[in-house]
C-alpha cells in the first residue's frame, strides 16, 4: 500500500502545489483547479498496484482536472480509468458530457484530453487499466466508455470496482490479489465490449470467454443473501442452468461448495477482526440462516468452533 498524499500532515500553504505533484504521480498529468484555493484545500489520494492494472482512490475538497490536447500528446501509455463516484456529484467532458452521481460508474480515456471537476467535498475511488491488457481494439474501447450503463454488466462491475475502492489496501496484500487483478481486468474487458455494441461476433466471444469471471464475481456480491441459488446465478448471467452446470463443471469447480467456501471465508474474518456481533448475527451475515449448521460447517473446514475461534482471537489480542 503506498499513500500518495495526505493533506492533513500539510501546512495550508503547500498544499495546492502537493496536489498538483501527488495527481501527476498517481492519475494522468493534468491542470489541477481548485474550487476555492483561498479556502482550505485538503485532499487524500491512495495508489495500490493490482497486477497489471491499479487502483486510485481520491477524496478531496472541489476540484477541477483539466487534460488539454497538448497534455495528451505526450504521453506513450494509453490507460483507462473507471471510476466510480463515491460522493458528490462527478462532472465529465470527454466526447460529450456526463454527469455522475454518488454510486455511479464513469468511464475516462486518460490518454486523451479530458475536463473533470466536482464541488465541494467529493470522492471517487477507480480502476486504472492499460489500454493494451484489454485485448480489445483501441477504437471499441473508447466508443464504449462514453455508454457504459447499456452494458447489462454496468451494474456488476459497478460493485466490484466500489469493492476494491472501499479496502484496497487490505485486497492488494491478500495472497488472492493476482486473481482479483485478473478476474477484475476480465470484468472491464467484458463491460466494454458489451457496451460498445461492436460486432456480434466478436462482443459474444468476450462474453464467453469471460463468463466464469462473471459467475463468480456475481456470487461474491450476494454471499449474504441466503436465497443465493445456481438458477439465481444462471439468470442473472443470460444463460440457463445446465449452461451454468456445464461452465462450472468444465472448470472443476463445484458452485455449491465453492459458494459456502467463501462464505465461511468471510465469516472466518468477521469472526476474528474486533466486534461485538453475536456469532448468530456473523453467520446471518455471511447468508446462513440456521447458526447450528453454520458452526457444523465451520468445525468441519477449520478444525474449530466459531466461538473457540473468537476466544483465541480475543485472548491474543488482549495478552501483553
Amino acid at each position: 500500500m503506498a499513500y500518495v498524499l495526505d493533506t492533513a500532515g500539510l501546512p495550508a500553504g503547500d498544499r495546492v502545489e502537493a496536489v498538483h505533484t501527488a495527481m501527476m504521480y498517481a492519475s494522468a498529468p493534468c491542470h489541477v483547479i481548485h474550487e476555492d484555493p483561498d479556502a482550505p484545500v485538503y485532499a487524500k489520494m491512495g495508489l495500490w498496484d493490482l497486477g497489471d492494472a491499479n487502483v486510485f482512490t481520491h477524496r478531496s475538497s472541489g476540484i477541477r482536472l483539466l487534460r488539454t490536447a497538448k497534455l495528451a500528446r505526450q504521453d506513450a501509455m494509453p490507460v483507462i480509468a473507471l471510476s466510480v463516484q463515491q460522493r458528490s456529484t462527478g462532472r465529465l467532458a470527454q466526447g460529450g458530457s456526463r454527469v455522475c452521481a454518488t454510486g455511479e460508474l464513469l468511464g475516462v480515456d486518460l490518454s486523451a484530453a479530458y475536463d473533470y471537476s466536482w464541488s465541494g467535498h467529493g470522492a471517487a475511488g477507480c480502476l486504472q487499466i492499460p489500454l493494451d491488457r484489454l485485448d480489445l481494439p483501441v477504437d471499441v474501447i473508447r466508443s464504449a466508455l462514453g455508454g457504459l450503463r447499456a452494458s447489462p454488466l454496468y451494474r456488476m462491475v459497478t460493485s466490484h470496482i466500489a469493492a476494491l475502492a472501499r479496502d484496497p489496501d487490505r485486497i492488494t496484500r491478500d495472497q488472492s490479489a493476482a486473481v482479483v487483478a485478473a478476474a477484475s481486468i476480465d470484468l472491464c474487458r467484458a463491460l466494454l465490449a458489451s457496451a460498445a455494441r461492436a460486432d456480434g461476433a466478436s462482443t459474444r466471444a468476450v462474453m464467453a470467454e469471460t463468463l466464469l469471471t462473471r459467475i463468480r464475481t456475481y456470487a461474491r456480491q450476494h454471499l449474504a443473501d441466503p436465497d443465493l441459488t445456481p438458477a439465481r446465478i444462471a439468470a442473472a448471467c443470460n444463460i440457463s442452468l445446465r449452461h451454468l452446470y456445464k461452465i462450472c463443471a468444465d472448470a472443476d469447480l463445484s458452485l455449491e461448495q465453492w459458494i459456502i467456501s467463501e462464505r465461511l471465508q468471510g465469516a472466518r474474518h468477521d469472526l476474528l477482526s474486533p466486534g461485538n456481533r453475536t456469532i448468530a448475527a456473523v453467520a446471518h451475515a455471511w447468508g446462513f440462516r440456521d447458526p447450528t449448521h453454520f458452526t457444523r460447517r465451520f468445525r468441519a473446514r477449520y478444525g474449530t468452533t466459531p466461538s473457540l475461534l473468537r476466544t483465541s482471537s480475543t485472548q491474543a489480542r488482549t495478552t501483553p
